[in-house]
């Protein structure tokens, strides 16, 4: 069943909900495949073309339905395949086990117990979702319906719920009661700034102009971050439903979207969700029947991180440089276009949904006195299941990094975990009982951001982290204000003098006065935040800094300049596998006879340490 034509009134679309709500019910059999990016970059398409195949030829007179869905969060172990009824989750599934899989399971009702999560402790195999650690540790919120319906279908997102907010919103509460409800769950602002949602929503309200609009900061820019990416590529409908909500709210006509042209699947699930929601009446002129009327479009952002940033965001829409503006112009009062506007972040918009339909009460009863609701973050790094995870505000930075996940690749010990993107900051294994939300992350020198959570492990160089993140966001400042276009400059450069072992005394102390002066004077988040990563690093772990300034020497054996390889005589086997593949040459040997390095023409670029079985390569 699909929508067809207007919806004009609550009424129809209570019915049009319950008819297809109903549908869904009925559906005898139904194969769910994932084909968020992380599973389509391991060929889940094409699983899916081949269930689609397989269930035309069924002759089994049973209907069977193939239905692509967005990103199930287990990234580590895609492409995901789900079949109903049962919901038996497969994970690692490729194209020769489609076959089997519709045989055995959709066709047989039987499990197909090579494909099934094992518990790398117990050995026990899982069948559903709620039997595997990663999931059953997590509460979702934002991403409920990921992984379950199709993100193309507007009629599958209003079988699940989808739009009844809106039709509640526009049927019975005003533009303040909204903002109210809003304000009693205590939403913070997703993006990083964790600033008080309705605060900001009443103040758009309240101010002077004849147009306001809102935007959906889909600018995502973090490394390693795809929390934004997977709630716009697998459910597009709960944004602009949000964002619908908080346009009537606020007394909006004009909505935008601003999403990075890197994510171009996430750009063709909300473009074809607009054009839905246009259709159903959800969007355009006198929307579900009411005087209201409000509609979105599409902006692609350029790549540039700083229009993350809210100012330059709105400089980036209105044509000009992405550069960030003063603060003391709040865009609440003038944004784009110099009128009112409100800006908040995908996770932000995606609450609002589930916060009107289930009321302000319930979502302040999840998380912590300060930091209400739940978080989703993308878990990646040194850690066993790298993914994306939603928890409530509150769970320790353990129970996300040892129970979800899955603690510390290849046995390694943890060293850190740094949240918050490249502004953010390293918290070190004496911490992993603090809990996530947004205070007590600030109080470690780390924070919330967008949602980032990087794992590191025992051979992972500080004094390198702090280089890297630091060299990201100098590569990224707009250069506009002196202190993030130098104070970043003269911080990287003493870190790579650091980094080369040509450290000197007092480059601590000139780090710390740099990072201090940055964050006091810059004229946005990105300057203001840049030295996180350097006053973190250097406050849990400055016996690394000082190891390579005092006795030239990294004891993570990473900079290069601080270490060598050599190869031990009483392993080596004279195998000749690391003298085949040096490029530069510079190791000899007969066979079956130990091997030497020459440390003169060796470039340790690590081909032979990657290389050899025995571990016989050493680094020294």
């Amino acid at each position: 069943m699909k929508v067809e034509g207007r919806i004009a009134s609550k009424a129809e679309f209570e019915r049009l909900q319950k008819d297809l709500g109903k549908k869904a019910d009925t559906a005898a059999k139904v194969v769910r495949v994932c084909i968020g990016t992380g599973c389509a970059a391991k060929g889940s398409r094409r699983l899916y073309e081949l269930f689609c195949e397989a269930a035309k030829k069924s002759g089994t007179g049973v209907t069977v339905e193939a239905k692509p869905v967005g990103c199930h969060g287990f990234c580590e172990r895609g492409p995901i395949v789900v079949v109903q009824p049962g919901n038996i989750i497969y994970q690692g599934v490729e194209e020769p086990d489609v076959g089997e899989i519709f045989r055995e399971t959709v066709v047989g009702g039987r499990v197909v117990e090579r494909l099934l999560y094992e518990d790398p402790e117990s050995g026990k195999k899982a069948e559903t979702e709620d039997e595997i650690p990663f999931y059953n540790a997590q509460k979702r919120i934002v991403l409920a319906e990921n992984g379950r319906i199709d993100p193309t279908s507007i009629s599958d997102y209003i079988a699940a719920g989808g739009y009844s907010a809106l039709a509640k919103v526009l049927s019975g509460m005003s533009p303040e009661e909204v903002i109210e409800e809003v304000e009693i769950s205590g939403l913070r602002g997703r993006g990083g700034g964790g600033f008080p949602t309705a605060r900001k929503w009443r103040s758009c309200r309240e101010a002077e102009g004849p147009e306001r609009y809102v935007i959906c900061n889909g600018d995502e820019g973090d490394p390693g971050a795809f929390m934004d990416r997977s709630i716009m590529e697998g459910n597009p409908h709960s944004v602009l439903e949000g964002m619908i909500i908080g346009a009537y709210a606020i007394g909006a006509s004009k909505g935008y979207i601003y999403v990075r042209n890197e994510y171009p699947l996430a750009v063709e699930h909300l473009k074809n969700a607009i054009v839905q929601a246009r259709e159903a009446g959800f969007l355009g002129e006198e929307i579900l029947g009411t005087s209201f009327c409000f509609d979105i479009r599409i902006n692609r952002g350029g790549g540039a991180f700083v229009c993350g940033e809210s100012t330059a965001l709105i400089a980036s829409l209105e044509g000009r440089a992405g550069e960030p503006r003063a603060k003391y112009v709040h865009t609440v009062e003038r944004g784009l276009n110099d009128m009112p506007t409100n800006l908040n972040n995908v996770e932000t918009w995606a609450n609002v949904p589930a916060i009107i339909n289930r009321g302000g009460k319930w979502f302040s009863s999840i998380g912590t006195e300060g930091s209400k609701g739940t978080k989703v973050f993308s878990l990646v790094g040194k850690v066993v299941n790298t993914g994306l995870v939603e928890v409530p505000m509150g769970m320790t930075l353990r129970q996300i990094v040892e129970k979800i996940g899955g603690g510390v690749k290849d046995g390694k010990k943890f060293k850190a975990v740094q949240t918050g993107g490249p502004s953010g900051g390293c918290i070190p294994s004496d911490q992993l009982d603090a809990r996530v939300d947004f205070d007590e992350l600030t109080k470690l020198g780390s924070m919330m951001g967008s949602g980032g959570m990087i794992v590191m492990d025992e051979d992972t160089c500080m004094v390198n982290v702090a280089h890297y993140f630091l060299n990201f966001l100098k590569e990224e400042s707009c250069g506009k204000c002196t202190p993030c276009r130098e104070g970043i400059a003269q911080m990287l450069a003493i870190l790579d003098r650091i980094s080369k072992g040509e450290g000197k005394e007092g480059d601590i102390e000139m780090l710390e006065s740099l990072a201090h002066l940055l964050s006091e004077t810059a004229l946005c988040a990105l300057g203001k935040t840049a030295a996180n990563p350097v006053l973190s690093t250097i406050r849990y772990f400055k016996d690394e800094y000082e190891a390579h300034i005092s006795e030239h020497r990294c004891p993570a054996k990473v900079c290069r300049d601080l270490f060598i390889y050599e190869i031990d005589p009483e392993v080596c086997t004279g195998c000749g596998i690391c003298k085949k593949n040096c490029p530069e040459e510079a190791i000899t040997g007969e066979r079956r006879e130990p091997h030497v390095i020459d440390q003169n023409k060796c470039t340790k670029c690590g081909t032979c340490f990657d290389k050899c079985p025995f571990t016989a390569i050493m680094k020294v």
